[in-house]
């Protein structure tokens, strides 16, 4: 059985704890180097102690011996290693938002840098299998998916590749406070989160962007005009998005059956596609809770017309580390599930 070595950069923050947990336990790859710039020279196990028994230091470098490399560190922060590591014939699935953007204006606009590499932009790959699945199996670098823009594009991307929506697009998400990070902040302490709910970033989300890009892709006449508000949460896990979009006059039956019809649609177009699952009723966020699965209910307001998709996922796992392993199972020709095939836990 072909087995690969793996490293994380930046293990130390939530998305790389993620990655440690699923890697350690996937049947196909070996994780042998894990960096951090404060908990270098630490075990792991020090760091969280769910790891206690993993025999793996921190270190300050990566080992240029590993096949592939997880980049999990801020944004801005790949610009200059993602290069390095390609150089070193190591394959590279970058969490951040560098390389997601292929206007390179865009991303400079949105995240305030300038991008020194856009050849690689030109050359990297936006990581969600869903549509993209045959050009990621022969990426050498990835650029994983925001987490609002995955439960968001997952959402709507059966409809905007039938054609039938008109451009005025809502999604209203709310995700737990993993989200933000594990640094520590006034916004996300405890006290200031629990029994609380707030909306956030109203003139402009930074998953935007990538939101629009992917959705255009898959229909380039439509005059899109999308509205993302996303909210915090007092949970941990887990993002919960509510898109509402018009539906062209006649495309669709009366009713019943146009219900009917758009859970048919949503279901062939997502047919090879191992971790969306579409539900006949709404999901919840704890559904999904510690797996790679995004639920899908797409339904039809009887007294509007409109079609409202509800779309749900971890955003720890789908929304990022999960994905990203799923995003590696391609890339090196495992089955796409290896690793990933937790269920959700329940309670």
């Amino acid at each position: 059985m072909k087995q690969i070595k793996a490293g994380i950069i930046n293990v130390s923050g939530y998305i790389g704890a993620e990655l440690a947990r699923l890697l350690l336990r996937h049947p196909r790859v070996e994780l042998t180097s894990v960096t951090g710039r404060s908990t270098a020279g630490k075990k792991l196990g020090d760091i969280f102690p769910s790891f206690s028994d993993v025999n793996l230091s921190i270190s300050t470098e990566i080992d240029p011996g590993i096949d592939i490399a997880f980049s999990a560190m801020p944004h801005a922060a790949s610009l200059d290693m993602v290069p390095y590591l390609l150089d070193k014939g190591i394959r590279v699935i970058d969490v951040s938002a560098d390389f997601r953007l292929k206007n390179i204006g865009e991303y400079q606009s949105w995240y305030g840098v300038s991008h020194t590499s856009p050849d690689l932009v030109e050359e990297a790959v936006y990581g969600l299998p869903e549509l993209h699945k045959p050009d990621i199996s022969t990426a050498r670098l990835i650029a994983n998916p925001g987490c609002y823009a995955t439960s968001i594009i997952l959402a709507l991307a059966p409809a905007m590749d039938k054609g039938f929506l008109c451009g005025d697009i809502i999604a209203d998400s709310k995700s737990g406070v993993s989200g933000a990070g594990r640094a520590l902040s006034q916004k996300t302490h405890y006290p200031e989160t629990n029994e609380d709910t707030s909306a956030y970033s109203l003139q402009g989300h930074r998953h935007l962007p990538e939101i629009e890009q992917e959705l255009k892709g898959l229909d380039p006449e439509i005059p899109l005009s999308l509205t993302f508000v996303p909210h915090m949460v007092p949970m941990t896990r887990g993002i919960m998005s509510s898109c509402y979009a018009t539906v062209k006059s006649g495309v669709l039956g009366e009713s019943e059956q146009a219900e009917k019809e758009i859970r048919q649609i949503y279901r062939e177009f997502y047919k090879e596609s191992p971790f969306v699952r579409i539900v006949d009723t709404p999901p919840h966020t704890k559904h999904t809770w510690g797996s790679n699965f995004c639920l899908i209910h797409p339904v039809i307001d009887r007294r509007t017309g409109r079609l409202i998709i509800i779309s749900c996922l971890d955003n720890l796992v789908k929304g990022g580390a999960g994905q990203a392993v799923q995003n590696m199972n391609l890339m090196f020709g495992f089955p796409e599930t290896n690793g990933l095939e937790t269920l959700a836990i329940y309670p």
